[in-house]
C-alpha cells in the first residue's frame, strides 16, 4: 500500500467546510458520515451494501475487537479490511470511551487503565502504547488517541483532572505511534463544556501535532444546546489546515449544526441501531414502523428515496416483517436510515461548494418540520 494522508480543504460557505481525505484506501469526501461496524460489521448491512449507500469510510471499535476475536489474530489473519472484506479506509476509536462505560470493575492510573471484559470478565490492562499497539494489528488507516473521557454533568475539576491526563496520554499515543506512512493519528481535545479547557486541551495537542483532530468529550449527556455551544468555539481552535471530527454524533439535526459550525467527519450508531428498532428517519421527520397506522399502508418510507427499503416495499411490507421479527426488516430499515444520513452529508457538500448552505439547511429543518405524510 503506497501513498499519503492528506487533507485538502476545497470550499467553505460561513464556517462549514468542504474537503477530501485522501488515503492510500481510497478518498473520503467532507463533511463525512462514518457508519459505526463495532464488531467488524454495521450490523445487518453487507461491505457492498454500506459503501452503496455512500459511505467513503466506516469506524471500528478498539474494545470490542480487542476483546473479540482479539486484535494478534485479526492480524493473523491479514489485518481488519481483509477480515471484514470492506478495503477501503477505517478509522479506529482508541478503546478508551468503552473502556469507561461498558467496563466491569476499572481501575484508572497514570499509567492506564486496568478493567474486567464486560463478555467474560476476563482482566485486561489498556495503556495508550497498549492502544496504539492494537490498533497498528487492525490496521487502520485512521487511528484515535487513547483518552479518557468522563460523562457530563461532572465538576470542573474532574474535567480538568481528566483532559490534563488525556494530553499526557495523547503524547505518549503519539510516541508510540512511530512512523506509519500513509497512517493518520487524530489527537482528540476535551475539557467538558469549559471553554478555556478546551483552549487549553488545543494548544496542548497543536503543540504535539497531528495528522487530524478530534472534538471529543460531548454526546454524553449534556443535551444539543450545550453542545452546540462549545462547537461555536472548539473547532476553530483547531489547526485550519486538518480534519475535525466531532466522535459519537448523532442525530440529523446534531450533524446538520456540527457541520454548520466547522466539523469535517463524524460518526454514530444511530441510524443502524435505530433501524433495528423500527425506527425510521426521513427527510420528514422519523417514522416509527412499528405503529398500526402503517398496517394498511402501501406507499413507500419517502417516495423521494431511492434506497431499497422504499423502491420496493411498502410501509405495509416494513410493519409486518418487522412486527414479524424477520431478520430483513432490521437489512432494508438499516439501509434506508445509512442511506438516509448520507444523502444529508452529500446534500451539504454540495450546498457548501455553490455557497448556499443557510438555504439548505432552512429547508432541511423546514421539510422535517412537516412531520410524516398523512394517514391513509
Amino acid at each position: 500500500m503506497t501513498g499519503r494522508f492528506e487533507f485538502k480543504l476545497l470550499g467553505r460557505d460561513g464556517a462549514a467546510r468542504v474537503g477530501k481525505i485522501a488515503t492510500p484506501r481510497g478518498d473520503i469526501a467532507t463533511p463525512a458520515f462514518m457508519p459505526v461496524g463495532t464488531a467488524g460489521t454495521v450490523k445487518a448491512m453487507l461491505p457492498e451494501s454500506v459503501r452503496a449507500t455512500g459511505a467513503d469510510i466506516v469506524l471500528g471499535n478498539t474494545y470490542h475487537l480487542m476483546l473479540r476475536p482479539g486484535a494478534e489474530r485479526v492480524a493473523r489473519l491479514g489485518g481488519l479490511h481483509r477480515f471484514m472484506n470492506w478495503e477501503r479506509p477505517i478509522l479506529t476509536d482508541s478503546g478508551g470511551f468503552q473502556v469507561m462505560s461498558l467496563a466491569g470493575l476499572r481501575k484508572l492510573t497514570e499509567e492506564g487503565v486496568t478493567f474486567k471484559s464486560h463478555i467474560d470478565g476476563a482482566r485486561h490492562h489498556l495503556t495508550p502504547e497498549r492502544s496504539m499497539e492494537i490498533q497498528r494489528l487492525l490496521g487502520s488507516d485512521i487511528v484515535m488517541c487513547f483518552d479518557e473521557c468522563p460523562a457530563l454533568p461532572a465538576d470542573r475539576g474532574r474535567i480538568e483532572e481528566s483532559m490534563r491526563l488525556s494530553m499526557r496520554w495523547a503524547a505518549r499515543s503519539r510516541d508510540a505511534f512511530g512512523d506509519r506512512p500513509g497512517h493518520a493519528l487524530f489527537g482528540i481535545q476535551q475539557g467538558g463544556l469549559e471553554r478555556d479547557l478546551r483552549e487549553e486541551s488545543a494548544e496542548a495537542l497543536k503543540a504535539i501535532g497531528f495528522e487530524g483532530y478530534a472534538i471529543g468529550g460531548l454526546a454524553v449527556g449534556e443535551g444539543q444546546a450545550a453542545m452546540f455551544d462549545v462547537l461555536d468555539h472548539a473547532p476553530g481552535m483547531l489547526p485550519e489546515d486538518r480534519p475535525r471530527y466531532l466522535m459519537g454524533v448523532g442525530k440529523p439535526d446534531d450533524i446538520v449544526g456540527a457541520v454548520k459550525r466547522g466539523v469535517d467527519m463524524m460518526d454514530c450508531v444511530l441510524p443502524s441501531r435505530s433501524g433495528r428498532t423500527g425506527q425510521v428517519f426521513t427527510r420528514r421527520g422519523v417514522v416509527n414502523i412499528k405503529n398500526a397506522r402503517h398496517a394498511d399502508d402501501p406507499r413507500p418510507l419517502d417516495e423521494a428515496c431511492i434506497c431499497p427499503a422504499c423502491r420496493g416495499y411498502s410501509r405495509a411490507y416494513l410493519h409486518h416483517v418487522f412486527r414479524s421479527k424477520e431478520i430483513i426488516a432490521s437489512m432494508l430499515l438499516t439501509w434506508h436510515n445509512l442511506h438516509y444520513f448520507q444523502e444529508i452529508m452529500a446534500g451539504m457538500r454540495g450546498a457548501i461548494v455553490e455557497a448556499r448552505f443557510e438555504a439548505w439547511e432552512a429547508e432541511f429543518h423546514a421539510t422535517r418540520a412537516l412531520g410524516d405524510i398523512e394517514r391513509i
